[in-house]
């Protein structure tokens, strides 16, 4: 995988989309945090609980959550990208199967959610050294596991986008459809299915890795709803991941590039 993944990268190095939407998400996690930090609650900036350790890290991640769909998008782009200047009818001409053209985007995807993951951290750790107060070891990187958490959901996102990148192939038609599901179909479907069922949907599952900090105020508002915890929805979210992989390779293997 590591000489595919060098072939990707002096594709994506050069290329100023990339770089674009990458700048873009590391702005955007900055101000996000940032500005929810400095919300007045009963009088007080709210940046007094969210930049103290250990609960700084579930709220990052919570917080980083709601930008995931910048990669994917980035991922959709680079994808059709391939068949709108046929490289990859070329790889595969070439010499490549189609399993290294899949192996090959999902190393970009790795690379990135690592990336953006530990920027994350080091924003975290920026954040509560300058603003905490309890600041030991210990306590710095207690619930740091919620990075970890993120990643995870930062591939599973990317994943879909890949895959709906092979099926539908065209930039433009892609990311609606890849808005649209992960922002309204999954759900309107979820709406209409038991809890006990919707918890393991692909959206669901992965957004159960990033939980609310404030989940009991949620569900005083909109009710209690049934949810995997972190810890319950990694190996379902992983299982995703695979699936979302596989899927990708079946569109590639059973199409004309």
């Amino acid at each position: 995988m590591t000489s595919l993944l060098r072939i990707e990268l002096r594709k994506l190095l050069p290329y100023s989309t990339f770089w674009v939407l990458l700048l873009l998400q590391c702005c955007l996690l900055f101000i996000f945090f940032y500005a929810r930090g400095n919300v007045m609650v009963n009088g007080q900036m709210a940046g007094a609980e969210l930049y103290q350790f250990p609960k700084l890290w579930m709220h990052l991640a919570y917080i980083s959550s709601f930008l995931n769909l910048i990669p994917g998008i980035l991922i959709i782009i680079l994808v059709s990208d391939e068949y709108a200047f046929r490289t990859l009818r070329q790889q595969v001409i070439d010499g490549f199967s189609r399993a290294n053209l899949v192996q090959s985007k999902y190393s970009i995807i790795l690379l990135l959610a690592l990336l953006l993951a530990a920027y994350v951290l080091f924003l975290g750790l920026g954040f509560g050294l300058y603003h905490g107060q309890n600041t030991d070891t210990s306590s710095i990187f207690t619930d740091s596991q919620y990075i970890f958490y993120y990643l995870v959901q930062l591939v599973g996102y990317m994943s879909l986008a890949m895959l709906v990148a092979f099926l539908v192939r065209k930039t433009g038609l892609a990311i609606m459809v890849f808005m649209a599901y992960t922002l309204v179909v999954e759900r309107l479907i979820q709406w209409q299915t038991p809890d006990a069922l919707d918890k393991y949907f692909p959206m669901k599952t992965l957004g159960a890795l990033t939980p609310n900090p404030h989940a009991e105020i949620e569900q005083l508002m909109l009710g209690v709803t049934d949810t995997l915890s972190p810890v319950q929805a990694l190996a379902p979210a992983v299982l995703y991941v695979t699936l979302f992989c596989f899927l990708s390779y079946q569109l590639l293997r059973s199409r004309d590039l």
